[in-house]
Order: C-alpha cells, then structure tokens, then sequence
C-alpha cells in the first residue's frame, strides 16, 4: 500500500464523522491481539490544553532519556501526524506499512460491528505502531470526552484531566457536572490521576477517583501544583512552579500565552505521577530543558508569512468559547490590536462565544471555510458577527483567498490572526509552510 492509498483508505471513512461507543475499537484491537496492553504512559483528556500538555510532558520526557509516542490530534496537514515518536511523525511509508497491517481487522470488525470511523482506525493502527517501535512511554490525547472515545481502549496507568469547559454538548451534556462526568470515565481501578480542573467540573473526578480508590493530583491556584506567571510574551513565558517535593523559579515555557501556566501546573503533576507509577526519573535539569523547548503546532505558533507575501502569522485554532478567551488575552498580553483575522469554523461549536470573546481586541475580520460539508459558510458568519460587533467584515471562498485578502490589509508589525477551527489552521499552515497531503 502506498502512502496515497492509505490516505483514501481513511477519507473514505469520512474525516468528521462520529460515533461514539468502545465496541468497533476493542474489536479490532482484540484481532490485533491487544497491542494497546504492552504501552504504558497516560491518557491527557480535558477541553483545552490537553495537547499543549502532552506536547510539554514529551519534551520534558525527551529532555530525561525516554522514547516517547504521542498521538496527536486532529492532524494539521497530513496524517502522518498522528502517529509521532519523539514529536516526528511517521514517515509515509511507515505510516501507510502501519494502516496496511490494521486493515484486515477492521474489515472483520466491520462485518460483525458496522463500519469503524476514521478516527477508530488511526487510533488502532497508532496503538499498533507505537507498541511495535518499542517507545519508553505513550502519552495519548483523548479526542472527545473520555467515557466513550475511542483512546479509552487503552489504560496506560496514569490518567490526567487538564479541565473540564463547555464543548462537543451534543454528545457530551450541557452542564459542567455531565461533561466531567464523560471525562472521568478514563480513570481506572489501579491508575494514577492528575486534574487541573476546578469548581463544578471537578466534582465528578473526585467521585470518581474516591470510588475507585485512585490517588489524584490537583493542579491550580492554591493547589499543591501551581505555577505563578511572572512574565508573558512573545518568547513564550517566565513562570515559578511549586509541588510537593520543589520548588521551581525561572522556569521558561516555550509556548505562548498566559493560559500555559495553568496547563505547564498540570503538566508537572502529570510528570511526577507518571515517575511513580512507571518508574521514570526526571530530573529539575529535563523539566528545564524540556518545558523551554515545548512547541505545540497550529496553537498560538508564530510562523514567517513570507510565502504569502506576509509578515508574521499567528495560528491558533481557538474553536470554543474558553479557547476564543484564551487567545483575545494572549493577543491583549502580546500588545496585538486590531489585527487582522481570519476565521472560519465547523457546525455544532458555539462560533458566537468565540467571536464575542475576540472582540476584546477590535479585530478586522475575514471569513471563509475549509472544504468540507461540516464548515459554516463565510456568510453565516459574516451575519454573525455583524449581530454582535455591529460591524462590517469580509468574506473569502478559501482560505487562501482569504490569506491574500489579508496581506493586502495587514500592517507589517501586527501580526495576522488566523483561529476558529483546527481545521482551517491546518490548511493556511499548510499554505505557509509549503506542505502538501499525498
């Protein structure tokens, strides 16, 4: 199978669609005779900031000796994205070798079970793949929710819950108390936890972790993990960091954004659970070295425009409404006013939370979509944020119409925002960097 089959083999499946339930996925891993088992690591769910700490957790983990697998997702521009070892993607011969050897399981599963989703075989074929290359540690990003997801086939030892946000409520509940409770469900009997969550969200990981009898890290103002920010810019932050056993001043974080203190508590909780229950060592000098090394693609990344006849370009694919706050204070922190923004977004998020968010920063926004069934159409949104800023705003087909639209408007020492869907993050920063999907 080449690389170009593999990939029509997954969009064959359909990119965006959903169906929750553990049957399809524990059947293929059950042909598979159960790859998932020989991993160890933790399950990272929450509404934000699970990749940023997965991405923190693996640098520093890195910067200590391990091996480490992650699965990423959504991917940004290709695939091959999805099944990382040491933060570098498969190539795309092994990536298409890896899809190859779970085909014939999800084909017997689909006769018994229905058709697996797109995302149930990345998940299989990334648990397959990472327990073939022998990796030190697995540090999986749960895709929605946690009780019904497909990552959840698997319990690596440590479960980790950055915070618990309104997000996916058509799936997981409209309350904080419904979606933590979707949430918890990666804990298990004889884990590890970490929280960073807090108020009514945090309710069901308590009851949770009593029930089972699963000790639980917390993370956050006033808790035994916390990091105090001392400065935000645009070299990432300068924070102090205490847990139970160090104290830690003048940590550099190389993301950024102000809201990355709250994720680097958690990621520092993660760390010493995952040093308990596996027996890794890390050191002050790798937690150092990794958490000023940490980069997290397509989230508040700053690019070069060049390409584009552009300046500086900054994604961040802030698609709820707690991700559209953190970026407006990000961009308020960076000094970024007025700039110009590209947004597009899919249907079923709460798109008028996040424009009402950026707002905050008087931004001159252009509209477009992705091409794809699920994205809202440019002039949906333009009447959107008409209805809330009483103001005007630009439509584009595509994002790069959009992008052009934007280098004829942008001021060359303020950046050009582009947020509101991963999706359409992943296609200018494909646009930005040259890269291109078979």
């Amino acid at each position: 199978m080449s690389y170009a089959d593999a990939v029509e083999a997954l969009r064959a499946r359909g990119r965006f669609g959903i169906s929750l339930g553990l049957d399809r996925i524990r059947g293929i891993l059950d042909e598979l005779d159960h790859p998932e088992r020989t991993l160890r690591g933790a399950l990272v769910g929450g509404t934000n900031g699970k990749g940023s700490v997965v991405a923190m957790a693996r640098a520093v983990l890195q910067a200590a000796g391990c091996r480490v697998g992650t699965m990423p997702k959504p991917h940004l521009v290709s695939y091959r994205e999805r099944i990382a070892i040491d933060g570098q993607p498969l190539s795309e011969k092994r990536f298409a070798a890896a899809l190859e050897r779970v085909l014939p399981a999800v084909d017997a599963v689909a006769a018994r079970l229905g058709p697996p989703t797109e995302f149930e075989v990345l998940t299989a074929a990334a648990y397959a793949e990472l327990a073939r290359a022998g990796i030190d540690l697995a540090l999986v990003e749960v895709g929605m929710g946690g009780r019904l997801d497909a990552t959840h086939a698997a319990d690596l030892g440590v479960a980790a819950i950055t915070n618990v946000q309104k997000d996916h409520e058509r799936y997981l509940g409209s309350t904080l108390v419904a979606i933590g409770t979707e949430k918890a469900a990666i804990i298990e009997a004889g884990d590890l936890a970490v929280t960073g969550a807090s108020g009514r969200g945090l309710r069901p990981i308590l009851d949770r972790c009593t029930a089972l009898d699963v000790p639980l890290r917390l993370a956050g103002p006033r808790q035994p993990y916390r990091v105090t920010l001392r400065e935000s810019g645009w070299d990432g932050l300068l924070v102090d960091a205490v847990t139970p056993g160090r104290a830690l001043r003048n940590l550099q974080i190389g993301l950024l954004g102000s809201h990355q203190a709250q994720n680097a508590a958690v990621t520092l909780a993660l760390l010493d659970a995952v040093a308990e229950r596996h027996g890794v060592t890390v050191g002050e000098e790798a937690v150092r070295q990794g958490l000023a090394a940490a980069s997290w693609p397509g989230r508040l990344e700053l690019l070069d425009g060049a390409r584009l006849g552009l300046g500086r370009v900054l994604l961040d694919g802030a698609h709820n409404p707690a991700g559209g706050r953190a970026l407006a204070t990000a961009l308020a922190e960076l000094g970024v006013r007025r700039p110009m923004l590209v947004f597009g977004a899919m249907r079923g998020k709460r798109v008028e939370a996040v424009l009402r968010a950026l707002t905050a920063v008087d931004p001159r926004p252009i509209f477009t979509a992705v091409d794809e069934t699920t994205a809202l159409p440019p002039a949906d949104l333009a009447r959107r944020w008409r209805r809330l800023s009483a103001t005007s705003a630009e439509i584009a087909v595509t994002p790069a119409d959009a992008m052009a639209r934007a280098a004829e408007r942008a001021e060359n020492d303020t950046p050009v925002v582009v947020a509101g869907s991963l999706y359409l993050v992943g296609a200018v920063r494909g646009l930005l960097t040259g890269e291109r999907e078979a």
